[in-house]
């Protein structure tokens, strides 16, 4: 019954994505797409349904919105590597927009993502659950694992700082580039590990530990842009809506985000 369920769902989607290409001519045999990790496990399950219903070949490239590991989305863009379209953070769709990499007024919010920590699975959960408890468990920890990219800025500039942990942090602490930070904490290379709710809910060798307290939490959108410049604005203008259209939500939220509901064509 599930899987018929789920292959009916599939059918469903498959068909409204057909429909948001009726009418249009205008359509490449590929799309080039940069994304960022957060939006990676919901992009993987969609762009299969989007291919089948359109016919067209989505062609994927992966980095972290910001920071200037070799495969991160600027450093992918300073290279001259060249994308349709693209989905990373809103800092990092900022900086985009101010060095005139995409389309002014074409962004597209997927999704909302918030920030948890995880440890290996089997060893025991440290508790987050209040700020004054996240400050114990950051001062105990042998050694915590960030991001380098959105979620690692926000608490290595602001978090920490305001926690009164950044010293203690400067010795166990470990910015991750160019892999997920569960990939660090699930081989013991770290004890602790915070990042994007989506990237760490899909390691098996971890057990989520939960979200950051409210007070202290950072809810990142993540959008889609079209790219300036690019020959195939109007198929990566269909694959955005799509991806961003509320037909795909319980997909999207079963990966760990929250859908970006009606916050659409924002600023840049």
């Amino acid at each position: 019954m599930t899987s018929l369920f789920h292959r009916s769902r599939r059918w469903l989607l498959a068909g409204f994505a057909a429909l948001l290409l009726l009418g249009s001519s205008a359509f490449a045999n590929e799309i080039r797409v940069v994304t960022s990790g957060a939006f990676t496990e919901a992009y993987k399950q969609l762009i299969p349904i989007y291919e089948q219903a359109s016919g067209h070949k989505v062609i994927s490239a992966y980095g972290a919105s910001i920071g200037d590991a070799p495969d991160s989305i600027p450093s992918r863009f300073a290279r001259g590597e060249i994308f349709d379209l693209v989905i990373l953070s809103e800092g990092g769709l900022e900086a985009l927009a101010r060095q005139g990499k995409v389309v002014p007024g074409s962004r597209m919010d997927l999704a909302r993502s918030q920030i948890g920590a995880a440890v290996r699975k089997g060893t025991p959960k440290p508790d987050i659950s209040t700020v004054e408890a996240l400050k114990q468990t950051l001062l105990a920890a042998k050694s915590v694992a960030y991001s380098a990219s959105a979620s690692g800025v926000y608490l290595s500039t602001e978090l920490f700082p305001r926690l009164g942990v950044q010293e203690r942090l400067q010795v166990t602490g470990k910015k991750i580039l160019s892999e997920r930070v569960g990939a660090v904490v699930a081989r013991g290379d770290a004890e602790l590990g915070f990042q994007q709710v989506s990237e760490l809910i899909y390691f098996k060798e971890l057990d989520f530990v939960g979200t950051l307290p409210q007070e202290v939490q950072q809810t990142i959108f993540f959008s889609a842009a079209l790219v300036a410049g690019s020959d195939r604005q109007d198929a990566a203008r269909h694959l955005a809506l799509f991806l961003a259209s509320p037909a795909v939500a319980e997909i999207v939220r079963a990966t760990g985000l929250d859908p970006a509901g009606a916050r659409t064509n924002a600023k840049p």
